[in-house]
């Protein structure tokens, strides 16, 4: 991104309609998320927890003290739950079980723990584990918001009701801090968001009753503002822009003699990251109804494997069995496996190393061989 950030201000193509750089999201409300605080590092709107200023202020609204120290992202959580460091985790939409790097690891960490809650819309696989399944609430049975990835911020409305017990997830989190001994009393879904923008400049202009006759997109910093479509018309946050120069490094596993070629994983058109929902539809699941690992014609040459064949894919993680397809799409000594598959799950052969900046891990490349099964 460091490199793409380079580019974009180098070429000009900062500020002006159709340019900049856009980082495609996975979910439909990632920048939502990552804007209201759920990162372990930040309040809402990017406002640092280790500084003194943005604490105090959270801290002053809450009436409660606060920690000012880093919190672990997703991996880093899974090493401390299989440590002990951790004892306990609360898991909402998320299905890491599926979704999260080196899963026989994962599912180790998560057997550890003394209290596992998950709150989910559907019996997904990290539901095996769980002590407690709180039913919430799908996207059409609630209200609320989106912000897209242009930080585009759209009003959500309720158009149909929960089935059996689910609930929305704000009334189900408030009603978890009511037993623990805090009572939020906020009454709607718009009170939440009043309370958030009034403690987040780049929301503060924006509201529930704002966003029934258009969509904004933030920094929005007062009711009169129009929004802001375009950043870096007029100038940068900081002086000129920064460059930063970016040096390549190598991932940390590479092909050898027994791991010979580079697996990278991603997502298919017909299913959405886990299946947890997509795979639950019948038109969508009779379309691509298993898994599959794309070889080259000359890869799968070498190797034995025709078109169809059950082969058996392992890393230093572990192995999968899966049916194998041929495909020019794919360079020669390169794989792929999408990812959406229980039965065939690609992260149990992922590497769990992580980006030292951004903490991500190596979903894109790691060492496998392939032989038939």
């Amino acid at each position: 991104m460091l490199a793409l950030a380079n580019l974009a201000m180098l070429t000009g193509n900062l500020g002006k309609p159709g340019a900049g750089v856009n980082p495609l999201r996975g979910q439909n409300n990632v920048q939502g998320a990552c804007d209201m605080g759920a990162l372990p590092n930040v309040f809402s709107g990017y406002q640092r927890v280790n500084d003194d200023d943005a604490r105090r202020k959270f801290e002053q609204a809450w009436a409660k003290p606060l920690p000012s120290e880093l919190g672990l992202t997703v991996v880093e959580m899974m090493n401390a739950a299989d440590s002990g460091r951790i004892r306990g985790m609360y898991i909402m939409g998320e299905n890491p079980v599926l979704s999260d790097p080196d899963v026989c690891h994962v599912r180790e960490a998560l057997a550890k723990l003394d209290l596992l809650v998950v709150q989910d819309i559907f019996l997904s696989e990290t539901c095996e584990f769980a002590d407690v399944v709180l039913p919430g609430a799908a996207f059409a049975e609630k209200g609320g918001t989106f912000t897209n990835t242009e930080r585009r911020v759209q009003v959500l409305r309720r158009v149909l009701p929960a089935p059996g017990d689910a609930r929305e997830d704000w009334r189900i989190l408030l009603d978890v801090a009511k037993a623990a001994g805090e009572d939020f009393a906020l009454a709607d879904e718009s009170a939440v968001f009043d309370e958030m923008a009034a403690l987040t400049p780049s929301y503060a202009g924006i509201s529930h009753a704002r966003l029934r006759e258009t969509s904004l997109h933030w920094p929005c910093p007062t009711p009169d503002h129009p929004g802001t479509p375009i950043l870096h018309t007029e100038r940068f946050t900081r002086g000129k822009g920064l460059f930063h120069a970016v040096s390549y490094r190598p991932p940390a596993e590479e092909p050898d003699a027994e791991y010979p070629l580079i697996l990278t994983t991603g997502r298919i058109l017909y299913h959405f990251h886990t299946g947890t929902v997509s795979r639950r539809s019948a038109s969508l699941d009779a379309l691509v109804p298993e898994g599959y690992v794309e070889l080259s014609p000359d890869t799968a040459a070498q190797l034995g494997v025709a078109d169809k064949d059950r082969v058996r894919v392992s890393s230093r993680r572990g192995s999968i069995e899966i049916r194998a397809r041929l495909t020019e799409r794919v360079a020669n000594d390169v794989v792929f496996i999408p990812f959406h598959f229980a039965e065939s799950a690609a992260n149990v052969l992922t590497n769990a190393a992580l980006d030292p900046q951004a903490k991500i891990p190596e979903f894109k490349v790691c060492a496998v061989r392939v032989e038939r099964a």
